[in-house]
């Protein structure tokens, strides 16, 4: 329908205009129950590819804290028996000079490996840092609620997770409890993302099917990563909460758009297949009538 497309033109033409501009780094609009991953003496949080990894790992030992051999035995602890370390991983850059002068740069990729607090035994508790959880009372949104629940073929969705993501074998979505959000916007700017994912089902759009790489930095992954977040801002500005969540959307598409040499015609190929996730979660709602949502928000947009 044309009043939707509008909607689709005017939040594309947004997400370009603040990539052009430039962006602040992403932040998790969440917090971890069990604190964001760190090593323990330094209390440096991890970052990357690091700190995903990390973050499932505290959540499976209950602890946010990590620690190297050594760091655990200058702190007169030892690791228990039969407990496996992680790798943290990280870029080394060798410095070689040619035959002319010059100093060519090659990256190897190295790695150390770190225990889990939990992984150790005999280290004193005054050496422990206290963890800061984070926990606000959660406002529903009624628009975004409606949303979800009167999509017709939505997927499971299963709280208290970790972290957000869409188990595609499993057709479900998995999400923190709404309560470690920083705010309630972010929720639900996060679960539309992985609501958007599961158009991409077989029994739904057949997205996937088109994107058959699903190893973490392949294209078809960041590809898919960028119709994700291009779905949740269009949802977003439908259900009226974009303006706490559009930088941070902008700011996730641009570490997922620098895997591109052609930004825009990238973002808005995107955006297309973005188009037809939110047409078809539009398209599958008991609600008594959609298109009102859709006015609604075409009146939020002429007003920006």
């Amino acid at each position: 329908m044309n009043t939707s497309f509008d909607i689709y033109e005017m939040v594309t033409n947004l997400m370009i205009e603040r990539l052009e501009k430039g962006v602040v780094p992403w932040q998790m609009p969440w917090k971890a129950e069990t604190g964001l991953p760190q090593n323990m003496v330094h209390q440096k949080v991890y970052k990357g590819f690091n700190f995903w990894f990390l973050l499932t790992v505290s959540d499976k030992f209950g602890s946010p804290f990590f620690l190297t051999f050594n760091q655990v035995k200058e702190l007169g602890g030892h690791i228990l028996k039969g407990e496996k370390g992680f790798p943290v991983v990280f870029w080394k850059i060798l410095d070689k000079e040619e035959k002319d002068g010059s100093i060519d740069h090659f990256p190897f990729l190295r790695y150390y490996t770190v225990f889990n607090l939990k992984q150790t035994e005999g280290i004193d508790e005054s050496k422990i840092p206290p963890t800061e959880a984070h926990d606000h009372e959660f406002d529903p949104i009624g628009e975004a609620e409606q949303l979800i629940e009167f999509w017709t073929d939505s997927p499971e969705i299963r709280l208290n997770q970790s972290h957000a993501f869409y188990s595609p074998s499993g057709d479900y979505v998995g999400m923190p409890n709404p309560r470690t959000f920083f705010q309630d916007e972010q929720y639900y700017s996060t679960i539309f993302h992985e609501l958007v994912h599961s158009t991409g089902h077989i029994n739904r759009t057949g997205r996937h099917e088109k994107l058959p790489n699903h190893q973490f930095g392949s294209q078809d992954y960041s590809q898919e990563e960028l119709v994700a977040e291009m779905g949740a801002a269009y949802l977003c500005f439908m259900t009226g909460i974009q303006n706490a969540t559009f930088d941070n959307s902008a700011a996730y598409i641009k570490t997922w758009i620098g895997k591109f040499k052609e930004d825009k015609k990238v973002l808005l190929m995107a955006c297309s297949m973005a188009q037809k996730a939110v047409d078809y979660i539009l398209e599958h709602q008991s609600y008594p009538n959609p298109t009102k949502r859709v006015k609604r928000a075409r009146e939020r947009a002429e007003a920006v």
